[in-house]
């Protein structure tokens, strides 16, 4: 599953106001996302979090980041060496010319001219191919013979191929082609996306190769490992590249460089309390902020239950109105039950950060592991992945300074609460013309845990009460982790017990944020604490908890009380009154004209179509075993819970993979489905896409194959003379 995050200035600027050089900023952001979940639903990626940070800055340059979260049998996962007469296999998409400079192009600081400069840096995707690698990696026989293996981001056949191994032979000949035109040296460098290096013996070539076929890939042997200590690339009977992998190994040259860290103010800080003169009127100015209000219309671009792994909806509560902290979805064991899950969430602010990149960081860390606690999970099983985004630095040392700034902050974290990186990624390229991206260091945070002791945000019952985890600071802003990491002891006892019924972190709209958003799942009202200030319900306390608690319950940590939960759908302070209604529609509708939302209130109501070709929906013969067969087709995503389901109801399947590349390939598939048809009592087409659905849908080219005569007398025997059932979904 994947998380996606992205940064963005104000979308509801008009075109008018759009600087030169650039898009509007509503365009942007509609054709991102439309790209992410165009890709993520072609290959059955779950998205199950996204969220849009708003920030001028990022008029200069738009951040787009996330996370994926796989997993692999431990046994499957091998760090071999490759030796001297392995060779290198290439697999999957074609090359061409649209992927050079791809990585190069993304990692330039821009200006008005960089359209025309830089516009044709850009990869195109192939997500079918992509889909097709997925399956062929997670056969065990297949991934048990790969030595080494690396994918084809940055820099083409050069790192691909190049970082295999320290001695090696690269042949470019064998490179396939999309077209033909290409010169050794773009053939080298093109960063097509949609395959894989891997290093095998060469005794198990055929086995791979076979294997690839079956999946319907291409497959070619590009390399050998040699013994000289050196890469070399050959092109059309000469040597093109030939150099000593000593000199590799240094990267380049030394440099040296002065960074200048300046202090942030600490008499103007993004913590200080804010004052309003009503709590109506707080709240109004609260849940219409950019950085507070609903991203639906947005979140529902994307598919955050394909695969049938999903443990939480974007939106949680009977409402289907609660945000939620994070992503949570089932290890995906292949047909094996299990009842783990990952969990992943973030953490950034845009306005700490500018203020301290330091303190930014720092906060960014700890906000994306007190998620993780508020969801029921185990600090001290997280790992991080931390993205970097800053401006162009060149030989400016107070520029310098906020990177290293950065990393100092999140390192304080890691050192203290004993959370390693196990990954990251940095650009700092975020300028154009004058303007510069904020300071960003995004972290990322990883667990897993039993689906039983996940905890959702909305909140559940009345008669509870709402206390806030405080975390102390001092002068400097620094927190006190000693404090901090027995909080998160004792909240872990409490969700552990099952005590803790609901839980939400401080954000950029205080308390009075948090609490909406809890309320609005059940539409369960809140008295919040007459004693408590109102200008504290507002103060960005990033790392707080707020947790909904039974009022015997005993709290051994640092705390306030907020308030307690009651039966009307109202949140009250002193004598003043907000109906969650009227708060959600303010909330709902900042962003709607950007990115319309869906308003469809749940139901249990089950409509069943009549059906007028066939007068009944079951079969009137009986099987001691049922047979199920399941094409999978360029496109088809579904394939493995679709499988898993009728394996769960009891029946034996058969996934047929439909191979397309050759004109044999499509005569042998004909011939396989229908042998497979015969022997089955139940055909089924799952769901997926392909060229987005649009204009060559994988719905037409099903339609196009099962037009064959030969499988449309199968499947028509299978439904008239042997009374078989067919079902279709989505595509299917």
């Amino acid at each position: 599953q994947s998380m996606r995050i992205t940064g963005a200035g104000d979308p509801r600027v008009s075109f008018d106001d759009t600087l030169k050089g650039k898009l509007p900023q509503a365009k942007i952001c509609k054709e991102a996302a439309h790209g992410f979940s165009s890709y993520g639903n072609q290959i059955g990626l779950t998205t199950g979090y996204v969220h849009e940070v708003y920030d001028e800055g990022y008029l200069a340059k738009r951040m787009e980041i996330g996370a994926v979260i796989a997993a692999a049998p431990k046994d499957q996962v091998k760090r071999l060496d490759p030796l001297p007469g392995h060779i290198v296999l290439l697999i999957g998409g074609r090359t061409g010319r649209d992927g050079i400079g791809g990585a190069t192009g993304s990692s330039k600081s821009h200006e008005v001219k960089t359209t025309e400069t830089a516009g044709a840096e850009v990869q195109k995707g192939n997500p079918v191919e992509e889909r097709k690698i997925q399956r062929l990696f997670r056969n065990k026989e297949v991934s048990e013979k790969i030595i080494r293996c690396n994918d084809f981001g940055a820099g083409g056949v050069c790192v691909a191929v190049g970082e295999l191994a320290d001695s090696l032979d690269i042949s470019l000949d064998a490179v396939l082609k999309k077209y033909e035109g290409l010169n050794g040296t773009e053939l080298a460098i093109s960063e097509s996306q949609e395959r894989m290096a891997i290093v095998i013996d060469v005794k198990d070539e055929e086995f791979i190769v076979n294997q690839c076929h079956n999946e319907n890939l291409e497959v070619v042997r590009v390399a050998t490992v040699t013994n000289n200590n050196r890469l070399v690339m050959k092109y059309l009977g000469q040597t093109i590249v030939d150099i000593n992998r000593d000199f590799l190994n240094k990267n380049g040259a030394k440099r040296y460089q002065d960074v200048e860290v300046k202090l942030p103010n600490f008499d103007d800080t993004p913590f200080k309390e804010e004052n309003y003169k009503s709590f109506v009127d707080a709240t109004n100015n609260v849940m219409t902020r950019l950085s507070v209000c609903l991203q639906k219309g947005l979140v529902e671009r994307f598919d955050s239950s394909i695969g049938n792994g999903t443990v939480l909806s974007p939106f949680g509560g009977k409402t289907l109105r609660t945000e939620t902290e994070g992503m949570a979805a089932l290890i995906p064991t292949l047909g094996k039950e299990t009842t783990t899950a990952s969990l992943m969430t973030y953490g950034f602010s845009p306005l700490i950060s500018r203020w301290s990149p330091f303190h930014g960081a720092m906060f960014a860390v700890v906000e994306s592991i007190s998620k993780i606690v508020a969801m029921g999970g185990d600090y001290k099983t997280i790992r991080s992945s931390y993205q970097e985004y800053f401006e162009k630095l060149l030989d400016v040392p107070s520029k310098w300074g906020k990177p290293f700034a950065a990393l100092l902050g999140a390192y304080m974290v890691q050192r203290e609460l004993k959370v390693p990186s196990i990954g990251g990624k940095d650009s700092m390229s975020g300028s154009f013309e004058s303007l510069n991206v904020p300071p960003t260091l995004v972290s990322f945070a990883i667990t897993s845990m039993d689906v039983k002791d996940i905890i959702t945000p909305e909140l559940k019952e009345s008669g509870h009460v709402l206390v806030e985890l405080t975390l102390s600071k001092d002068n400097y802003q620094l927190l006190d982790f000693n404090e901090l990491i027995n909080s998160y002891d004792e909240v872990l006892k409490l969700t552990k017990a099952h005590k803790v019924y609901s839980a939400y972190t401080i954000k950029d709209g205080g308390v009075i944020e948090a609490i909406y958003k809890m309320a609005f799942g059940n539409n369960i009202g809140v008295e919040l604490n007459s004693e408590l200030e109102l200008s504290s319900l507002l103060t960005k306390n990033y790392g707080n908890v707020i947790l909904e608690l039974d009022k015997d319950t005993v709290v051994n940590f640092k705390h306030r009380v907020i308030g307690t939960t009651t039966t009307n759908n109202v949140i009250s302070y002193n004598d003043q009154k907000v109906y969650l209604d009227d708060a959600y529609d303010i909330y709902k509708d900042v962003l709607n004209n950007v990115y319309p939302q869906t308003e469809i209130a749940p139901t249990n109501e089950l409509i069943v179509g009549n059906c007028n070709e066939r007068s009944k929906l079951h079969s009137d013969k009986y099987y001691d075993e049922v047979n199920v067969v399941i094409p999978v087709f360029p496109g088809t995503n579904c394939e493995y819970d679709s499988k898993h389901a009728f394996e769960k109801a009891g029946a034996k399947v058969k996934l047929v993979v439909i191979r397309n590349k050759t004109e044999q390939d499509i005569k042998n598939s004909i011939n396989d489905l229908e042998k497979a048809i015969k022997e089955a009592q139940i055909m089924m087409l799952p769901g997926g896409f392909s060229a987005g659905d649009e204009p060559e849908g994988s719905g037409k080219f099903i339609a196009t194959f099962l037009r064959n005569e030969k499988l449309k007398d199968a499947i028509t025997d299978l439904l008239e003379n042997r009374d078989g059932l067919m079902i279709g979904i989505c595509n299917g």
